[in-house]
């Protein structure tokens, strides 16, 4: 309790104030909840945000922000330091121990001090003020003004801090801030639960104070959504640092911390399965932990876990769902219908015009909803809200969510999203509509995700509907397909067939192409490849005659969209098969006639699929502007909003990873990658990935863990012999990582199978893995034997090789020729390196190359290149160390530093421009030009030209 409150048993009075009785447990954090997991990487984030002007931590009610605050806040008692008292300052590194950068028990961001440690003048000293609902600005200034006296409480006799007990006047608060800009501490106030306060007025003051007191006051704010401080003010200044739900969010290693401080023992599987339903949500995973105790089978309790177990359900009506005004709440479950929601789709379940609003409110910093990156943008609630919804939806009239459903089948089918049509339209009942839509979409209906969620089986329709229309029948077939339940896709598909014998011919030519098409989706469910290249061969002999036209009985949109949608789609299931065994050319070649294909017939859903998976195989091939012009076109389709297709999309941020990754923008790389994990699935595709991160990670100096990702890539590909290439590619790279750590001996094993003991590399040996052989002999100091394995990359067969490889083989060839003295022959090889890397924006392998290429490029500057701008850039790039950039590793060697203009003109100096015409391309005088270049002589100890570029060269400033 701060110094200056004196504790009366209940409340506690403010010394100076007009006897207000003050609570004194509002003025400190009240003991978190036992047994408490503490988090340091929050806590690390809470030190870190404290360097500047304001912290917010803001979240939805249960996810444990209070608890967060109060944990970090009360560090520094539990180190022992400074015990018993507020107003010291938290200490996080209580619950990591000692840290290097400081003495035991200090945080990094310096707000708190282990026990016995001397105070540092600069560490803020801290306050807490809880705010409680119907707090106004009078009462809400009597606390902080408690809470700030006991922060600025001075050493000796001096008088308080002139602090009001209102909300202050003007010419009050000027005051205040020019004694806090004075003081030598800073001043760390945390307001918890701030979103209490309704009237913006109350915070006014606070705020003229964060503007005005220099940075000596430092505010750390819990609160939820709705909050009255001008977060968007402080954003843009960069003046705020936010925690919200997605950092808040238990994860998994964490939740097994927590059911352990629960003595409770539940397999991996239970914990990743508990993660998944809570979505990490702290008041959630607390009910879960408290359950599990009492039960005799913790795992099967774990895997049910959902939002309608009661306390569970409690808590989310009384703390969540209570607070919503009651159109937001009908908006909340009319929403759950559907399992992500848009502003279009809830206008037509609610019949408003403004429910998209109520979506981005609900969805606002820290809010209820999460929102995706699409335009418009998709909601959805988390999942244990979800089952709560649900629930109350069981509770409608049938005939009012029935009316839901069939919105819901409108709105899907008016918008591009036929497969959600069918099932609501289907679960609605109105069986008419769901055969309609099957029989005109039915290529957008073949499932394609492996995640796809299964959902609650439509009631089947009653058989004597399927014998009057047995293509309601396959509809029911095509949905259940699509849900991955083949044993009921199965009973439905035999159901319609049998009631179809007696259709007319047209129709009857037409339902078989659609049972065909239905065998091909349940050959690929079943993983057959033999049995999808059998379908699929059926399926292309369903193509209609040409002359049927529009509007005919067996061929409603025209023989030519018939014959196209059965290219697509056959075509899609050979790719998806060729890619799945490995064979890239087949795929490549399928996914290339189908894509074309799924645009004549103008399926979109098909479009994606063929367009993602063809952006990863133009990439592989190294045809990096064909992949990212794929890629990019597959995000931007409609089927990639809202959390669908997320398989499809991954293909695409795969594609644009590979592409990141070759023109050496690792951060780029990093990030597409990250979201590219629902395309692993497939032990290819996933092969692919760990190329990829491989070489980031081999870029990051982590080769054994580059070696496990490789290792465990190769192993997944044993049973697929068509992946020949991508397994001689992982081994390759493999190789070239051991050869990395020293380990030639090991590297020379690796590819001593697949090369063998041929005299020369013969067309059998797989390209990578010769160029792999190279390398390592290289760097075994024996650059004859490199240039015995290289392969000719200049023949007539290595156009057929992948991109990457090639260059790699150009570059090293380009090497070779320098150390054996033939500088022309490496400059002819160089250019002609960089005029196959140039129209792709390849960069990687100059810039990750062999020691020698840097040199090799400065050489080249000074021989002439047609594409001086680009070897320019590559020179500053290549071989510079990641903990540095280039031009700081020169300046911190210099003297007296070049200037950002001398840099400029500098990197002029390695052309073969004069001083007037790079006083011209700058446009500036010639006269300024001298006298920038004298001062880089004089700075880089130069007398000339040469001997500047060059000096300048090894300082890796150019």
């Amino acid at each position: 309790m701060p110094e200056h409150v004196r504790d009366t048993g209940v409340v506690a009075v403010a010394d100076g104030s007009a006897g207000a009785p003050l609570l004194a447990s509002r003025l400190c954090p009240a003991p978190p909840p036992e047994p408490l997991v503490l988090r340091p990487r929050l806590l690390r984030a809470l030190d870190e945000g404290t360097a500047g002007p304001v912290t917010l931590v803001r979240a939805p009610a249960g996810w444990g922000k209070t608890t967060l605050l109060a944990s970090w806040f009360r560090a520094a008692d539990e180190a022992g330091a400074h015990r018993g008292r507020v107003g010291e300052g938290p200490v996080t590194a209580a619950a990591e121990g000692a840290r290097d950068d400081g003495p035991a028990g200090a945080a990094p961001g310096d707000f708190g001090a282990a026990a016995g440690a001397p105070a540092r003048p600069d560490r803020p000293r801290a306050a807490w003020v809880s705010v409680e609902a119907g707090d106004d600005g009078n009462r809400l200034w009597a606390y902080l003004a408690a809470a700030l006296r006991a922060a600025t409480a001075p050493a000796d006799d001096a008088p308080y801090p002139p602090v009001p007990d209102r909300p202050p006047r003007p010419d009050q608060l000027e005051v205040l801030a020019a004694a806090l800009a004075a003081r030598e501490r800073p001043v760390l106030l945390v307001l918890d639960d701030l979103h209490r306060i309704t009237d913006p007025a109350a915070l006014t003051g606070l705020e003229f104070l964060l503007r005005h007191a220099e940075q000596r006051l430092r505010l750390v704010v819990g609160a939820r959504a709705g909050m009255p401080l001008a977060v968007h003010r402080l954003r843009l200044a960069g003046e705020l640092t936010e925690i919200g739900p997605d950092e808040l969010a238990f994860t998994g290693d964490e939740v097994a911390d927590l059911l352990t401080a629960h003595a409770v023992a539940l397999p991996a599987a239970g914990v990743r399965r508990l993660r998944e339903r809570t979505g990490g949500w702290p008041a959630a995973l607390r009910f879960a932990a408290l359950a599990l105790r009492d039960q005799p089978d913790p795992a099967r309790w774990a895997e049910q876990f959902g939002g309608d177990q009661p306390d569970v359900a409690g808590y989310l009506r009384e703390e969540v769902l209570a607070g919503l005004d009651p159109d937001a709440r009908d908006v909340l479950r009319r929403s759950a219908v559907v399992d992500a929601v848009c502003a279009g789709l809830a206008d037509a379940l609610t019949g408003r015009t403004d429910a998209g609003q109520t979506l981005a409110a609900l969805a606002g910093d820290g809010g209820l909803l999460r929102r995706d990156d699409s335009r418009p943008p998709w909601y959805r609630c988390p999942p244990l809200l979800t089952d709560l919804l649900h629930a109350e939806l069981g509770r409608l009239p049938a005939d009012e969510l029935r009316d839901l459903h069939l919105r819901a089948a409108d709105w899907y089918a008016d918008n591009g999203r036929p497969a959600d049509g069918l099932r609501h339209a289907l679960a609605g009942g109105d069986h008419g509509r769901a055969a309609a839509l099957f029989v005109s979409r039915w290529p957008e209906l073949i499932p394609y995700d492996r995640d796809t969620p299964a959902g609650r089986a439509p009631a089947p329709p009653p058989p004597e509907a399927v014998r009057r229309d047995p293509e309601l029948g396959l509809a029911c077939a095509a949905e259940r397909a699509r849900a991955g339940d083949v044993t009921a896709a199965t009973g439905h598909l035999r159901g319609a067939v049998e009631a179809a014998r007696t259709l007319p011919a047209p129709r009857r030519d037409r339902f078989r192409r659609l049972v065909t098409a239905l065998e091909l989706i349940l050959a690929r469910l079943a993983g057959d490849p033999e049995a999808v290249r059998a379908a699929a061969a059926r399926l292309l002999a369903t193509r209609p005659a040409p002359s049927a036209s529009p509007g005919a009985p067996g061929e409603p949109r025209g023989a030519a969209a018939e014959d196209a949608d059965v290219r697509a789609v056959a075509g899609t299931a050979l790719g998806l098969t060729d890619l799945a065994d490995g064979d890239l050319p087949g795929a490549a070649l399928a996914f290339a006639r189908s894509l074309s294909a799924a645009r004549e017939a103008g399926r979109s859903r098909t479009e994606l699929v063929c367009a993602s998976r063809a952006a990863v195989l133009h990439a592989v091939r190294g045809e990096l502007r064909a992949a990212e012009t794929l890629a990019r076109d597959a995000l931007a389709m409609p089927p990639c909003h809202g959390w669908s297709c997320r398989e499809d999309c991954a293909h695409a941020y795969l594609a644009l990873a590979l592409v990141a990754l070759h023109r050496d923008q690792p951060e780029e790389a990093e990030a597409n990658l990250a979201v590219a994990g629902p395309a692993t699935g497939e032990p290819v595709v996933g092969a692919v990935v760990a190329l990829c991160r491989a070489y980031l990670l081999r870029d990051a100096g982590d080769l054994p863990e580059g070696h496990r990702v490789l290792a465990e890539a190769r192993e997944r590909l044993t049973d697929r012999p068509r992946a020949g290439e991508l397994a001689h590619w992982l081994l390759a790279v493999e190789a070239d990582l051991r050869a990395a750590r020293g380990d030639l001996t090991a590297a020379r094993d690796l590819l001593a199978d697949p090369v063998g003991d041929t005299a020369a590399p013969s067309p059998a040996v797989a390209p990578s893995l010769a160029v792999a052989l190279a390398r390592v002999e290289l760097r075994a100091g024996d650059p004859r034997a490199a240039g015995y394995a290289l392969p000719d990359w200049e023949s007539p067969e290595a156009a057929g090789w992948p991109l990457p490889v090639r260059l790699d083989a150009a570059v090293l060839d380009a090497v070779l020729a320098r150390r054996a003295g033939d500088d022309r022959r490496a400059g002819r090889l160089l250019e002609r390196a960089l005029d196959l890397a140039g129209p792709e924006g390849f960069r990687r392998p100059f810039t990750r190359a062999e020691p020698g290429v840097r040199d090799l490029l400065a050489a080249h500057l000074d021989a002439g290149t047609a594409h001086w701008p680009t070897v320019s850039d590559l020179v500053r790039g290549a071989d510079a160390p990641p903990e540095r950039a280039p031009a700081e590793q020169g300046a911190a060697a210099l003297d007296e530093p070049l200037t950002e203009r001398e840099l400029t003109i500098l990197r002029y100096l390695q052309s073969i421009l004069s001083n007037v015409e790079i006083a011209a391309e700058l446009s500036l005088s010639v006269n300024t030009v001298k006298t920038h270049v004298r001062n880089i002589y004089r700075k880089l100890a130069a007398t000339r030209r040469r001997e500047a570029v060059r000096r300048a060269r090894d300082l890796h400033l150019i």
